[in-house]
């Protein structure tokens, strides 16, 4: 099962990757006055690396 892991530092509350994700990995959760992305569903991640290409901040990273 992949590991997707999101850094909460870097991570802008864009949303790209909740748009992207064609298995509906993310949710963007209220994180101290703005979004975050949190990966809720992580084990239906199916390795496509969209959230990962399309992050403007590289806060996404996915472990085999």
């Amino acid at each position: 099962m992949p590991n997707v892991i999101v850094d909460k530092d870097a991570c802008e509350g864009a949303g790209v990757c909740a748009e992207v994700c064609p298995m509906n990995v993310y949710d963007m959760v209220d994180a101290g006055g703005g979004k975050k992305a949190e990966p809720t569903r992580s084990e239906d991640c199916i390795l496509c690396m969209a959230c990962v290409n399309a992050c403007p901040t590289q806060a996404i990273t996915i472990e085999e």
